[in-house]
């Protein structure tokens, strides 16, 4: 579908099942009809021709008869645009044009995943208060990311939508990277050596100034790139619903095949129903193919390791089954294209139904968001921020460690910010929640520690949101009226100790993570809740093979010493890991163990040994038989 390079031109394809003419009009027919122009309609309802002469670069829209109205339409399938909103042009791109150099990447594998999600346009670069930031202005994050440990990143929608700012839900053109994030050709020179420098640094081959100043190749180079330093990148897509300004757009995909307007049931690709913007018409198998084919297309074209897909929520209950069948269509055809990339769905249901094969009447989705230690770690730390004799019950966070339902315990995946969570005017981020306000006191910096260290040590695909690594306190937005007071301060890391000093902290947790196997293991179960003296401990293990790890959490406000503790061994455990080592790092007050504790024999709680510990003051320690790898 769409424009094509071949041989000496270009096919062109485009479904209008309803037009009584398409003709393809561009730079290489100076724009003007004629019967060279008019495509041919097969019975399926798709029109297609091939144009000779068409090239790289050039650009051409659809001109579409119907029976309501006729005149020009964006290509559904259009690989780049121009950038004269309201009615911008399409591009003929080739899909060869960048020189990938990813050929022996191997993604993480699905429980191994720590993914970092962050929104392009505000995440890095230079006049971010003034700009929209771009593709190339995330490199400059790229070693910093790769030395955090994380290995997947996961940027907000990166698709074209049609306002100057947004979070990136409100797709209008799917399969063309969004234009504000590119850099126009004469700016590439300013970039240019950052690309090659990272390339080179990791035995790449540096590419040309002309290869970087195609648009679409600047997402690919990042994606290249990431790939070079270890990072996956997963992108968060929308099939669920359209921007809601398609409506108003005359050139738009809405009544693509110009019917008489009315009924929104004849608008071709929606429904009349609403989410935020009108939602996709499931029922069609060709809507269902334009949303698979755009998956695919980003997994092949762009190399990319996988998806999260929003609100799939939307698309199980307002078009059951038909949206049900959609996402079993769309995710097998992922799993056969590249098993090797994850699919992870937004979906607030019966979670294991989502992430159920096909065959036992599920979706088929590797994984799902899922809510509950989120919910319960933001309690506790709210619960605890009331002062040293509030009461915190630890049995919601106890209830979620292992996501109930789930027959695999990393298909959850699990966060305690994200975009939604911390957006604007929404809930507060983790520093303000644990302080009760002041957010650089020491009850935020050592609570926080403590919610970082839950979500790093639980089960599941942990994620973290934009500067929570470095205990940044803003909300975000999207828009520059909001930016004062939203964008995250990466100066912090060099003028805020606490900041510098919770980088390292999360820094060091995110490699224990990824140091421990049983961290990232299915087996976790807790040996010990205390709401009294405001302790919880738990087991993490790898079955049938052992490597136990054991996490003791504090939200007490005084150093509890000669604590007795459940262990499921005798012997010498090692503390691998002291969150109160980083307050005001090295904290030369720090509480602990020495590096390392005997388990003594007899039962405690149902284990068959113990141990009598020192933990500090709001804080987590860890525990394990070996130092990890």
């Amino acid at each position: 579908m769409g424009a094509n390079l071949i041989g000496g031109g270009a096919t062109f394809r485009v479904w209008a099942p309803a037009a009584h003419e398409v003709h393809v009009l561009g730079d290489f027919n100076q724009w003007t009809p004629s019967d060279a122009s008019r495509l041919v309609r097969d019975e399926g309802g798709r029109w297609a021709g091939f144009v000779p002469g068409a090239a790289d670069g050039m650009t051409y829209k659809f001109h579409v008869v119907g029976e309501g109205s006729e005149g020009f339409k964006r290509d559904p399938y259009a690989r780049e645009l121009t950038p004269e909103w309201p009615t911008p042009a399409c591009i003929i791109r080739s899909a060869t044009s960048y020189p990938w150099q990813d050929w022996h990447w191997r993604p993480p594998a699905f429980h191994d995943l720590v993914c970092y999600q962050f929104h392009v346009g505000t995440f890095y670069g230079p006049g971010r208060e003034r700009r929209v930031a771009t593709f190339l202005d995330v490199l400059d994050r790229i070693e910093y990311l790769a030395d955090l440990g994380v290995n997947a990143i996961e940027p907000l929608p990166i698709v074209e939508y049609s306002t100057p700012r947004s979070m990136g839900y409100n797709g209008s053109d799917l399969f063309s990277p969004e234009m504000d994030y590119e850099v126009p050709a004469g700016h590439v020179d300013a970039y240019l050596p950052t690309v090659n420098r990272l390339l080179m640094a990791r035995g790449k081959s540096a590419i040309t100034r002309d290869q970087l100043a195609v648009p679409i190749n600047q997402l690919k180079v990042l994606v290249d790139i990431c790939h070079a330093y270890g990072l996956a990148v997963i992108l968060d897509v929308v099939y669920n619903h359209a921007s809601g300004d398609v409506r108003g757009q005359d050139e738009s995909i809405y009544f693509f095949d110009r019917r008489r307007p009315g009924n929104d049931n004849d608008s071709l690709y929606f429904t009349d129903q609403e989410h935020t913007g009108p939602v996709f018409a499931f029922w069609r198998s060709e809507v269902r193919q334009f949303l698979i084919d755009n998956a695919r297309f980003f997994v092949d074209e762009y190399h990319v390791d996988g998806f999260r897909y929003d609100q799939v929520t939307v698309i199980d209950v307002q078009n059951r089954p038909d949206g049900w069948r959609f996402c079993q269509d769309l995710t097998g055809t992922l799993h056969y294209v590249d098993p090797a990339a994850v699919n992870v769905a937004e979906y607030w249901g019966p979670e294991p139904a989502v992430v159920r094969p096909r065959e036992q009447g599920g979706a088929g989705f590797d994984a799902a968001w899922h809510d509950g230690l989120r919910r319960a770690i933001r309690g506790v730390l709210a619960q605890a921020a009331h002062g040293r004799d509030a009461s915190v019950r630890w049995q919601p966070v106890v209830d979620a460690l292992r996501a109930p339902g789930f027959g695999d315990a990393w298909r959850a995946a699990q966060c305690i910010e994200s975009h939604d969570e911390v957006y604007r005017d929404r809930a507060p981020r983790i520093a303000h929640l644990a302080g009760g306000g002041d957010t650089r006191s020491w009850y935020a910096r050592s609570r926080a520690r403590v919610a970082t260290a839950l979500l790093l040590t639980a089960p599941g695909i942990p994620m973290l949101f934009m500067g929570q690594e470095f205990l940044e306190d803003k909300r975000w937005a999207d828009a520059p009226e909001f930016h004062a007071d939203s964008l995250i301060w990466w100066d912090g890391l060099a003028l805020d100790k606490a900041m510098s000093d919770f980088h390292r902290f999360t820094r060091d947790l995110v490699w224990l993570r990824r140091r421990h196997p049983a961290l990232r293991s299915e087996g976790v179960a807790t040996v010990l809740m205390d709401d009294g003296h405001r302790v919880v401990a738990f087991e993490r293990w790898v079955p049938g093979v052992g490597r136990n790890v054991m996490v003791v959490a504090s939200l007490n406000e005084s150093t509890l010493r000669d604590y007795g503790v459940p262990f499921p061994l005798e012997g010498e455990w090692v503390e691998v890991f002291n969150s109160d080592v980083y307050d005001n790092w090295v904290n030369p007050w720090v509480a602990g163990n020495g590096g390392r504790v005997w388990a003594g024999p007899g039962p405690h709680h149902g284990l068959p040994a113990s141990a009598r510990l020192t933990i500090p003051a709001n804080s987590v320690v860890v525990f394990a038989r070996d130092g990890g790898d």
